[in-house]
């Protein structure tokens, strides 16, 4: 009977266990988890400043299984987050400046984003100009703004009886880079947008 207990018992670690150089590996992690962790890598690689909800919907893996593996990756100095709110933004290690994070995490979020890139367009719209070309409520507007002052990427500056926003301590040219290299599909479309607005101003100018 003892013989067949530990038959039994020796069975169980073979579906668990392998010996690889000399080491005692889970099975699971070694061949299965490893080419997961890579896949949420490159994910976050190739989409800095993304939260975890996203990664999640994007690859369609379970909220456990994306957070253990982003755990993993944090640990072992491969990537490393923020927390902001209610989310957890996450950047692959070394390739952004504290500022560029904080502008990725804004362009992350598709309302501040479309906030920021209209605030760059019109270079001081009011908040009824937000609220028009958005689409959405005055207060989400103010929710929204807020955070981008407290980020301190934009500044609200009083007009009267009107309130505009323009940008801060940033150079355009850095977030229309940022968008540019992670963004390119919403790219595409805002500078094409951008162009004919500038086409309109100057064939406006020619005419008066």
């Amino acid at each position: 009977m003892a013989s067949t207990r530990h038959y039994h018992i020796a069975q169980i670690y073979c579906l668990k266990f392998n010996f690889l150089g000399g080491r005692l590996l889970l099975i699971d992690e070694s061949y299965e988890l490893e080419p997961l962790v890579g896949k949420v890598l490159r994910f976050i690689q190739d989409n800095p400043g993304c939260h975890l909800r996203r990664v999640k919907k994007s690859m369609g893996i379970s909220m456990g299984t994306v957070q253990y593996q982003l755990g993993k990756l944090e640990k072992t100095g491969r990537i490393t987050s923020t927390r902001r709110g209610l989310y957890r933004y996450y950047f692959p290690v070394g390739l952004f400046k504290e500022n560029e994070k904080e502008i990725l995490e804004v362009l992350s979020q598709e309302t501040a984003r479309k906030i920021l890139m209209l605030i760059i367009e019109q270079k001081s719209p009011t908040q009824t100009d937000i609220v028009n070309s958005i689409g959405i409520s005055a207060r989400s507007v103010s929710w929204q703004v807020g955070r981008l002052i407290d980020l301190r990427i934009i500044r609200e500056i009083k007009d009267g009886r009107f309130k505009r926003y323009q940008l801060h301590e940033c150079d355009p040219k850095s977030i229309i880079t940022l968008i540019r290299n992670y963004y390119p599909s919403i790219w595409d479309k805002w500078s094409i947008r951008v162009v004919e607005m500038f086409l309109s101003l100057s064939t406006g100018r020619e005419t008066t």
